[in-house]
Parts: C-alpha cells; sequence; structure tokens
C-alpha cells in the first residue's frame, strides 16, 4: 500500500497482543469493514491468534509490544509504530490494553492521525491497586489524557475514576458502554449436532447428577486460580460428587498443577485452552471467577448467557455483573472461608442454580454484542469524518 492512497478510508486497532483483538474486537472490525472502511491491526503475534485477525480481511503489522512497561521491547515498538504511522494515514484510531494505548496515542498524534478512541478494558490504577500502579499506569493515562479524543469505559467504577481523576466529560468524550459484547445465543442455545460427541462429562467421566464447577481464563496470578483452589481443597473433602475444570493457558499452569498435586486434590480437571467454551458451559453448573482485578469480564457473560449461576471476588468489575444473592454470590478477594461457603451452597441447593442462574439471563440483555455494536457503531459515527459519518448512517 502506498501513502498515495488518500481515497481509502481506514481504520486502525492497536493491542499489546494479538491474542486480545481476536478474542474481543473481531465483531467490532467486520462492523467497521461493513461500513465501508479498510481495518488495519497492530499488535504483537506472541500470544498466537493473528490468523484469526487476518481471516476477517485486517491487515495485520507486528508491532513487538511487550505487556510489562519496563521491558526494553517497547522501545522498538514505539519505533516500528512510529514508521507504520508516517506511512500511512488512519481516519480513526482505537486503542485497546496499557502500553499499546499509551504509546499508541501518542504517536498518533505527533502523526497527525484523525480522532483517537481509547478503550480502558479495567484502569491498572482502581481502589485497593498498590502503590506502584498508582505512580504508574495513574500517571500514566493522566498524561495521555491531552490524546485521547474518545474515552470509552465498561464499568462504573471506572466511569467516576474518568471523570473524577482524569477530567474527561461524559456524552463529550467519556462513553459508558456495556462492555465487548457476547453472542447470547450462542451459549443460551448450543446445537449440538450429532458429531460433537463426547460431551466434556462423558470425555471425563463425570456422572450426569454430579456439580460441575468451571473456572475460565488465562492461567496468571490475577486470574487467582490458586485462590479457588484453597477452597476447592475444602469443598472437595467435603462432597464426593463434584468436579472442577480450569479452562485456560498461561504461564501459572505449572504452579497450579503443583498445588492440586501436593495437595492431593480430588476432582480437579485442567483442560488447557478450548474452543468449545459454548458447549461446556451448557453442562456446567457453577461459573468460578476469582480474579484480582477486572474491567468487564467476558466469561461472566457468556456464563450469563448460558444462565448459570455466578461466585466471583467482590472486585471491580465482577460486581457490576455479580449482584450478591440474585444471580450469584460475592466474596471477599483472599477470604478462602467464604469462597468454600459459597461454593457449598450453590453445591447443595439444585434449586437455588437455578433461580440464580434464571437472573443471569434476565441481566445479559444490555450486554448482548448486537446492543454494543449499536453502542459502538454510534461512537464510531461521532468519530469519523463527518461526511462519512452521515453517509454510513443513512
Amino acid at each position: 500500500m502506498e501513502n498515495n492512497e488518500t481515497d481509502n478510508r481506514k481504520v486502525l486497532f492497536i493491542a499489546t497482543v494479538y491474542s486480545h483483538l481476536a478474542s474481543f474486537h473481531i465483531p467490532f472490525m467486520q462492523m467497521l469493514q461493513g461500513m465501508g472502511y479498510e481495518v488495519h491491526a497492530a499488535a504483537c503475534s506472541s500470544s498466537g491468534r493473528r490468523e484469526e485477525v487476518e481471516k476477517i480481511g485486517v491487515t495485520c503489522w507486528e508491532i513487538p509490544f511487550a505487556r510489562s512497561p519496563y521491558s526494553p521491547a517497547n522501545l522498538q515498538a514505539f519505533l516500528r509504530l512510529r514508521d507504520l504511522l508516517k506511512e500511512h494515514h488512519f481516519d480513526l484510531i482505537h486503542v485497546h490494553t496499557p502500553v499499546a494505548a499509551f504509546l499508541g496515542r501518542y504517536v498518533a498524534k505527533r502523526t497527525n492521525q484523525g480522532s483517537v478512541l481509547y478503550t480502558a478494558h479495567g484502569f491498572h490504577f482502581y481502589e485497593g491497586a498498590p502503590l506502584r500502579n498508582w505512580l504508574l499506569y495513574y500517571s500514566a493515562e493522566k498524561l495521555a489524557v491531552k490524546w485521547t479524543d474518545g474515552l470509552i469505559v465498561m464499568n462504573q467504577e471506572d466511569f467516576e475514576a474518568a471523570q473524577k481523576r482524569l477530567g474527561f466529560r461524559e456524552g463529550h468524550d467519556l462513553f459508558f458502554v456495556h462492555g465487548v459484547g457476547v453472542p447470547v445465543i450462542d451459549y443460551s442455545y448450543v446445537n449440538r449436532d450429532v458429531q460433537r460427541t463426547p460431551s466434556v462429562r462423558s470425555e471425563l467421566g463425570v456422572n450426569s447428577e454430579d456439580v460441575v464447577v468451571a473456572c475460565i481464563g488465562e492461567l496468571n496470578p490475577n486470574k487467582n486460580q490458586s485462590f479457588l483452589l484453597d477452597a476447592w481443597k475444602r469443598v472437595a473433602d467435603k462432597r464426593s460428587n463434584v468436579h472442577l475444570l480450569i479452562i485456560g493457558d498461561g504461564a501459572y499452569r505449572q504452579k497450579l498443577e503443583r498445588q492440586v498435586f501436593e495437595q492431593n486434590m480430588r476432582n480437579v480437571h485442567l483442560l488447557g485452552y478450548r474452543d468449545d467454551v459454548p458447549y461446556i458451559l451448557q453442562e456446567t453448573d457453577i461459573l468460578a471467577h476469582v480474579s484480582k482485578r477486572e474491567g468487564l469480564p467476558k466469561v461472566i457473560l457468556e456464563a450469563m448467557a448460558a444462565s448459570k449461576p455466578i461466585v466471583a471476588t467482590d472486585v471491580r468489575g465482577n460486581r457490576d455483573l455479580v449482584e450478591h444473592g440474585r444471580n450469584g454470590f460475592l466474596v471477599p478477594l483472599g477470604d478462602v472461608g467464604e469462597l468454600e461457603s459459597a461454593l457449598l451452597r450453590l453445591i447443595d441447593n439444585k434449586e437455588l442454580r437455578k433461580s440464580f442462574g434464571l437472573k443471569s439471563y434476565e441481566k445479559i440483555k444490555d450486554y448482548s454484542l448486537d446492543a454494543v455494536l449499536l453502542e459502538m457503531k454510534e461512537i464510531y459515527s461521532r468519530f469519523l469524518p463527518v461526511s462519512e459519518s452521515r453517509e454510513t448512517l443513512t
């Protein structure tokens, strides 16, 4: 592609890794393609899934971002991103994830790009965050305000912080959306064809009457699966009819496997990465999500769409979705006894699981992918060039 192709209308998505874009943003890329835009993406492919983004016709650029803001790799990322934006002009740039979002906003403004939107998937400064997070991430976000045309947030705590601490104004340059959206029908009803056998229960030899608890997410310290295992040891010692499925992969896997082995835990199944999560959720009785920090967890939305009760830590993002005693239980971070108690209450009460699951499904409507696509289309249309924005809305 050449510099003088000024007739092409182009949008760029920037994130630290392609797995983030593949997990959360493909529907929005496709929407912009449908609006007549050529969509590009810039990220690092170290965690895989770049091919999923390329498959939908997005032009992908390799930028070696590192998740750690202290990594020297980010200097090379900055230089490559600068070269890319010197060569191409984008009508809109949508940035995600802290490191990529900071560098992306700075370079976009230095190279006179179009409007810059930033989605905060959970500020790294938050109530209870370590002091170093406030010193680094809050300072960085405060500095980057001047390079940000629009800020998108997805939980109440971040919405308030954006106004009170960063100075954004609701409806002007601050927008609340209901997460990244979930295709409700994919989780509320799974069209099982006869080729999809065995089910995960039969695959693992789990009785149809046994209670299955699932924990889904990357295996890392923030997702906090070790805390769940501490409680599970107690649960499994008291109940024989329970199974825990830990779904996901990551650097924490060996540590978790060692914890299970050393404590001789019963009925724990580490399944690794799975591409059949909608099916697994259909066979799950309870979702456990025990993160230390969240923005608005998609896995809880998926479980709500599947009409499941939730046990989650009482942290930002989780508490936006889980109403304690209505569609699940919120437990204090680090309180093993409370987590054990919440799990046992649901394990022992099938009717309570059903009641909570129905409440979860009632709440999912605002968070459906269709609803969020409409929210995002309205936001994009505010920041796209005026003539083009009007054209796409007719």
